[in-house]
């Protein structure tokens, strides 16, 4: 089982890239968000990886850190989604953006990506918003921000708005989902002093 790769990239194309592995070529899928962060051919790069087995083809799947694979294993387990419908959403949607879109059950940011249909987004959004929040507030500027891509809020802001909610005695999940719908409101610059009060009064029309 791969589970990583350190090496040169030798090509690329859209959605996806060899890397050179001591003499030893390994085709890689990946999003577009993965694949424009790497370097030009012949430069040194490092990709986590994941192998699925099937009974006809051995296939990597790369990416630029450990969130978005994680993000691509829950997106592959659920019914209907196969590995180019999870790029394709991890093309579209950054981990932090969709981490945030399934915990306020957006499922019109996941249909965003090519290849989502409304009951696959909604299928989406329900069976993972109790799996994302084991996911959520890591670091930011692990992710490998796709051309163009909006700015989202930071994560310690929303960290600490969970925080203060489940003190009070929220859910985690539910205080994550709450503050994700109130941002799309109050925009990616809100402070904690506005986004609490905002996220109690969501919480209380559950």
């Amino acid at each position: 089982m791969i589970a990583k790769l350190t090496g040169l990239v030798d090509s690329s194309g859209e959605d996806w890239v060899i890397m050179d592995v001591g003499g030893v070529g390994y085709l890689v899928s990946g999003s577009s968000r993965t694949l424009s962060a790497l370097p030009r051919a012949g430069e040194a790069a490092k990709l986590h990886i994941e192998t699925v087995v099937r009974e006809d083809a051995i296939s990597l799947f790369g990416f630029a850190d450990i969130q978005e694979r994680d993000l691509f294993r829950l997106l592959t387990s659920v019914q209907g989604v196969g590995a180019k419908v999870a790029l394709a959403i991890l093309s579209t949607l950054s981990p932090t953006d969709l981490q945030n879109a399934i915990a306020a059950q957006d499922k019109t940011a996941v249909a965003r990506a090519k290849g989502v249909g409304p009951k696959v987004a909604t299928r989406i959004v329900t069976e993972l918003k109790d799996k994302v929040t084991g996911l959520v507030f890591k670091p930011r500027g692990v992710e490998a921000p796709a051309p163009g891509a909006p700015h989202t809020a930071d994560n310690s802001v929303i960290a600490d708005a969970v925080s203060a909610l489940s003190n009070l005695g929220y859910k985690p999940v539910d205080a994550h989902g709450a503050v994700a719908k109130v941002l799309a409101d109050l925009g990616d610059d809100a402070d904690v002093a506005a986004i609490v009060p905002a996220a109690l009064k969501e919480l209380s029309n559950i």
